[in-house]
Parts: C-alpha cells; sequence; structure tokens
C-alpha cells in the first residue's frame, strides 16, 4: 500500500519551509518513526517519521526544494522489503524467513513508538531490554534505563571522530577562490528581522554597569546546595537577570508593552525570550510567564532550550511570543555592545562580560567585579526617562539581591 510522505502541519507565522535532507533514497528500506526528511522554516527544523515500515518508493520535493503546508513529499510502499542481494545463501533463506516476522511482530507488540526511536537513536537492541510494561512492553523509561547503563559501562577505544563541519568554507593561504553558498532559511529570516527592526523602530540604546559582588558571592555560597536541593539544576547569573528584569517590567509596563497599529498593547504578562546560539544561528526561545518561575525553575528552563538548540529540537511554540528579550554577549567575551529589539517587542537586555575593574567605593579604590548593560528600545513607545529608570532598576535588584524576595 502506497503511504504519501507529506511536509509537517506549519503554524500561521510559517508560510512555507525548504526540504532540507532526505536521510532515506529510493528502494531504501526505512521502520515505522525512522526519520525520512527534515523541513527547515525560518525559526526550527521539522523532521518528518515514517508512518510504517515499508521502502522508499518516489521523492516528490527535492532537498532545496520549497514546500507548503502539508505538501506531498514523497510516498512509502508500506509493507515492502528492500531488494536482498543476490548472493544470499539459499541455505539461510528459510531460516531468514520464518525469523523475520517473528522478529517484526515481536518489535511490534512489545515496543511502543517513543521506546523504538529513543532505543535507535541510542544504538540499543530493543530485545536485550527487560519490559516492566504491561504484557512486557518496553517502555520509554525501560529504555532511558538502558542507555543510562549503557553511559556508564566501560567504553571500548573509540577511533577519532571526524571534525565537524563549518559553516564557513576554509582555504589554503594564497588561495583565490570564492564559494558561493545559499543562506539558510533561518539566517535569511534573522537578516530579514534586523532590517525590519532598524528600518521601522526608533531604536536608541542606554547603557549602566552593575557591580555584580553580591550576586556573586550569593552563587558561590549556595551553588552546592541549590543543585543538590533541586536535582542537579546549576545555578547561574541569568536566573537573577531574569527575575530582575521581570520584577522591572512590572514597574515600568511600557517596556513590556508593543505596538500593533495605532494601538499599544500592554502585556499583564512576562514572558521572556532568551538568547541561545546554536550551530544554526542564533535562536530564541521563550520563558512563559516568567514572573511565576523560581530561580530552579529559569535555570531548568533556559538548561533545557540550550540542550534542545544544540540538538535542533525546538519547537515553532517554543520560539514564538514573547513580551521582552534577554541576550549575554559576555559568554563569548564582549566588553559592550547596542542589542537590537525582536520586533514587535519594545526592548532588549544585552548582557555582558564580567571583568575585574577599580571602582570608588566610599572613597577608596577597590577592585570589583563589574558588567556593562545595555538596553536597546523602541523610543516610539518608550522615553528616555523609562528606559534608563528600567535599566537602574535592574542594576539596584542585582546589586542588592534581597530586593528581589523583599519586593522592594
Amino acid at each position: 500500500m502506497a503511504i504519501e510522505i507529506k511536509a509537517p502541519t506549519f503554524p500561521e507565522s510559517v508560510a512555507d519551509g525548504t526540504v532540507a535532507t532526505w536521510h532515506k533514497k529510493p528502494g531504501d528500506a526505512v521502520k515505522r518513526d525512522e526519520l525520512i526528511v527534515d523541513i527547515e522554516t525560518d525559526k526550527v527544523v521539522m523532521e518528518v517519521l515514517a508512518e510504517a515500515d515499508g521502502v522508499l518508493a518516489e521523492i516528490v520535493k527535492n532537498e532545496g526544494d520549497t514546500v507548503l503546508s502539508g505538501e506531498l513529499l514523497g510516498k512509502l510502499n508500506a509493507g515492502a522489503a528492500a531488494a536482498a542481494p543476490a548472493a544470499a545463501a539459499p541455505a539461510a533463506a528459510p531460516a531468514a524467513q520464518a525469523a523475520a516476522p517473528a522478529a517484526a511482530a515481536g518489535d511490534d507488540a512489545i515496543l511502543s513508538p517513543a521506546a523504538r526511536k529513543l532505543a535507535e537513536e541510542n544504538g540499543i537492541d530493543p530485545n536485550s531490554i527487560a519490559g516492566t510494561g504491561k504484557g512486557g512492553r518496553v517502555t520509554k523509561e525501560d529504555v532511558v534505563a538502558a542507555v543510562e547503563a549503557k553511559k556508564s559501562a566501560p567504553a571500548a577505544p573509540a577511533a577519532k571522530p571526524a571534525a565537524p563541519a563549518a559553516e564557513a568554507p576554509v582555504f589554503a593561504a594564497g588561495d583565490r577562490v570564492e564559494k558561493r553558498v545559499p543562506m539558510t532559511r533561518l539566517r535569511a529570516k534573522v537578516a530579514e528581522r534586523l532590517v525590519e527592526a532598524q528600518s521601522t523602530m526608533a531604536m536608541l540604546t542606554t547603557f549602566n554597569e552593575v557591580d555584580m559582588t553580591e550576586v556573586m558571592a550569593l552563587r558561590s555560597k549556595y551553588k552546592d546546595l541549590f543543585e543538590k536541593t533541586h536535582n542537579g539544576v546549576r545555578l547561574g547569573f541569568m536566573s537573577f537577570f531574569v527575575k530582575a528584569s521581570v520584577e522591572a517590567l512590572k514597574r515600568f509596563p511600557a517596556v513590556n508593552a508593543s505596538i500593533d497599529g495605532n494601538d499599544i498593547v500592554y502585556h499583564g504578562y512576562q514572558d521572556i525570550g532568551v538568547a541561545v546560539s546554536s550551530d544554526r544561528g542564533l535562536v530564541v526561545p521563550v520563558l512563559r510567564n516568567a514572573e511565576l518561575m523560581s530561580l530552579a525553575e529559569v535555570e531548568s528552563g533556559i538548561a533545557t532550550f540550550g540542550k534542545k538548540a544544540r540538538e535542533g529540537k525546538l519547537s515553532i511554540d517554543e520560539m514564538t511570543g514573547g513580551t521582552f528579550t534577554i541576550t549575554n554577549g559576555g559568554t563569548f567575551g564582549s566588553m559592550m555592545s547596542t542589542p537590537i529589539v525582536n520586533p514587535p517587542q519594545a526592548a532588549i537586555l544585552g548582557m555582558h562580560n564580567i571583568i575585574q575593574r577599580p571602582m570608588a567605593i566610599n572613597g577608596q579604590v577597590v577592585i570589583r567585579p563589574m558588567m556593562y548593560l545595555a538596553l536597546s528600545y523602541d523610543h516610539r513607545l518608550i522615553d528616555g526617562k523609562e528606559a534608563v529608570s528600567f535599566l537602574v532598576t535592574i542594576k539596584n535588584l542585582l546589586e542588592d539581591p534581597a530586593r528581589l524576595l523583599l519586593d522592594i
């Protein structure tokens, strides 16, 4: 039976996608829930999985082709088998024929789709896992336990891994060659939005500096206990900036607002976008209702986003919306920058590198860990006084973290 392989249903914010990679070619055998093709949108890469066991019969949309939501990508012959080598031993055929259906039936009977996919991704033989589910069914939790056991087992010496492919080509000294490559959809979309922001907003940036002494002391004192109490979640600096931003946004609603035509939309919640670097470029997943989150929940959410970004697993929903954004160029050593507002938001906070610098404190010169902060904002909506006061509020909250607890 022929099964149509179709593009995923895109949300309203995504007009179309591009066929990024076919992981199978016509004639290749595929298993149910196996990755067949990647569709790249201007936000995420969406995976298309096989609906059944069979053979890839036809590719309708080739790599680089533009596809619409639900459009036909190819066809799969369900239940078909890939052509076997002609030199197969006749004596072994009956045994193989008898064993194959039994193995397939057993695999379908005891393994859930999620567990099967996880086992394949980690090179785990499902038959080696003792199922704890109903009727001996292997659950996803069983596979996770097997993966952890595999990680803890002594590893055999491995060959040196191949170097990851670089986005930019590497040329030898003296070469006078050029290489032209198309932009990825994500890079093209980022370029488009940056130009849009600068051409449609009255964008300004105000700066300040924050003494990180108290936050660093608090983190140093409680980081081990924090990690132990919250099941391995590490206490970083970003959670303090998120919570300080949430409090400042409550005090200055215009910074948390957006412009829609001739209207100003004030948001009664704080959805904080956190810029994350990935191999595909900068992405901004959103912490929903950050005003309701604890420091541990913020750190856990950011860690999850970072892992998903590296693996290309972020969903469109996770990167849609947001009322305010925080970006941290300090992780790359930046001393100062002017971040660009992510429309339709009205402002973005830029963090930078922490540098030990001499400061005048109570008439004495002392060395303090200092960070420059930058707030870029849309002057059509936010007055200079509001922007400066907002940034000073964040500075005060970070220099005296007790204010975050006392709401002062």
